[in-house]
């Protein structure tokens, strides 16, 4: 039998509050600062050292502003680095914007065509209704941008700046998510009515113009070619005159984008490790692989990011950045916020129970790009984050290890750092997991 609260109820819970005196201060306290800053740890500034022993020299952070594109900003700085230090070129920047443009047209010919797969399914169903509820968006994941790269090259910062659009992408957003939707409406409706695959052909590109026109518009024209003018930190020029994006790439940058693979951690039952997996529709460009990760213990990825902090190469990272941490002054802590003590409550579950039941997602990418190590072990990292300089240390977060066992989830390795039995691993045919999975 279902038992309502009632006033005797009620009454017991206020009794219970007020035995102890100690709530009522509590009570005005959390009531003026709130729940976070009344259980803030008050070592939290002595916790974090901004000093490394294991450090990749890096430059000024990146800003992405109002904008879900921060996989693309940290892939964009792996990089951007291995070009600085090979040009001692320590504060150049790549354009997120030339990116962006590209992403977000391939992102819509993708909505159209997995639309016209799943046309003959009922609205109801669980992955049209996916589809249909996100069309389009800014977030991503290293494979888009690998992708983004591959096709279409990367040019300077210079050679197409942000826009303002590009960097408060909401209106953006907002407008393209209705078209697309529309469209995808109306593709629905010529596959009900056994239009020709020509005709669907031909108003799918018509749609894509669409959308072309409108990126045009909010984004700029992305460059053909570029002339490439740097002056390097020792005063040398690198100069080239009418270079294309993909020169630009192929010429200029060593690093090998199929060297890398993301390595992720989900201790959950129905998620094995030395597993392959594949997210279904998590993808932004027709005839690439959907978004595909080596599911391993987290002891790997710690000792995998070291590996490849030793070697002088960021790495690039998805997490929970909303979890215990603290924006303004750069913290990543564990245990930041005490939340459980201060209001006597037992809120704490594992991370696969966490992952099942919606409480963990990877709302963010960063890179970590250094660490210090005692006996041989890590007790904090540096991170690059894309919020500008005016938060944590001119852009850079300390996070310390109980926040990474907690809160990240995958890291992107170079293969080359990976035992012989996970490079087997990845010889294996993904098993896909539906577009809705946790790590989707």
């Amino acid at each position: 039998m279902t038992k309502e609260i009632n006033n005797e109820i009620l009454a017991d819970f206020n009794k219970n509050l007020n035995q102890d005196a100690s709530n009522n201060v509590l009570k005005n306290s959390v009531a003026q600062v709130g729940i976070y800053k009344a259980s803030e740890d008050p070592k939290v500034k002595t916790k974090l050292n901004p000093t490394f022993n294991l450090e990749v020299e890096t430059g000024k952070v990146s800003n992405q502003k109002q904008s879900g594109r921060c996989w693309l900003f940290a892939a964009l700085n792996t990089l951007r680095t291995e070009f600085a230090l090979r040009n001692n070129l320590k504060d150049f920047e790549l354009s997120q914007n030339y990116l962006s443009f590209y992403d977000r047209l391939e992102k819509s010919n993708y909505f159209y065509q997995e639309v016209l797969k799943t046309a003959e399914l009922p609205v109801t169903d669980r992955k049209v209704n996916h589809l249909f509820e996100s069309p389009n968006g800014d977030g991503g994941f290293w494979d888009y941008a690998t992708n983004l790269i591959t096709k279409y090259g990367v040019v300077p910062s210079y050679a197409m700046p942000e826009t303002q659009p590009s960097e408060h992408t909401n209106e953006f957003d907002d407008v393209l998510g209705k078209l697309l939707r529309k469209n995808g409406i109306e593709l629905r409706s010529l596959v009900e009515k056994k239009t020709s695959q020509e005709a669907i052909d031909k108003r799918v590109e018509e749609m894509l113009s669409q959308v072309y026109k409108l990126c045009v518009y909010s984004f700029g024209q992305p460059p053909k070619d570029f002339d490439l003018s740097l002056r390097t930190d020792d005063g040398k020029l690198l100069e080239a005159d009418n270079i294309t994006p993909k020169e630009f790439f192929k010429n200029y940058f060593t690093t090998n984008l199929d060297d890398y693979v993301t390595i992720e951690n989900s201790p959950q039952k129905s998620k094995k490790y030395h597993q392959v997996y594949a997210i279904d529709t998590q993808n932004n460009m027709v005839g690439k692989e959907p978004h595909t990760f080596l599911n391993l213990p987290m002891e790997r990825l710690k000792d995998l990011t070291i590996q490849q902090l030793k070697g002088n190469q960021l790495v690039w990272f998805g997490n929970d950045v909303l979890q215990q941490s603290d924006r303004k002054n750069g913290y990543l802590l564990g245990d930041l916020y005490q939340y459980d003590a201060l209001l006597g409550i037992d809120s704490q579950f594992d991370k696969g129970l966490r992952l099942d039941y919606g409480e963990a997602e990877v709302s963010h990418a960063m890179t970590i790009t250094g660490v210090n190590l005692k006996n041989g072990q890590p007790n904090r990292w540096k991170v690059e984050n894309s919020w500008g300089e005016e938060n944590g240390n001119q852009g850079y977060y300390m996070m310390d290890q109980k926040w990474f066992e907690d809160y990240v989830y995958e890291v992107v390795i170079n293969k080359k750092f990976l035992s012989d039995e996970e490079r087997k691993d990845l010889e294996q045919e993904p098993e896909l997991l539906p577009a809705w999975d946790a790590l989707a």
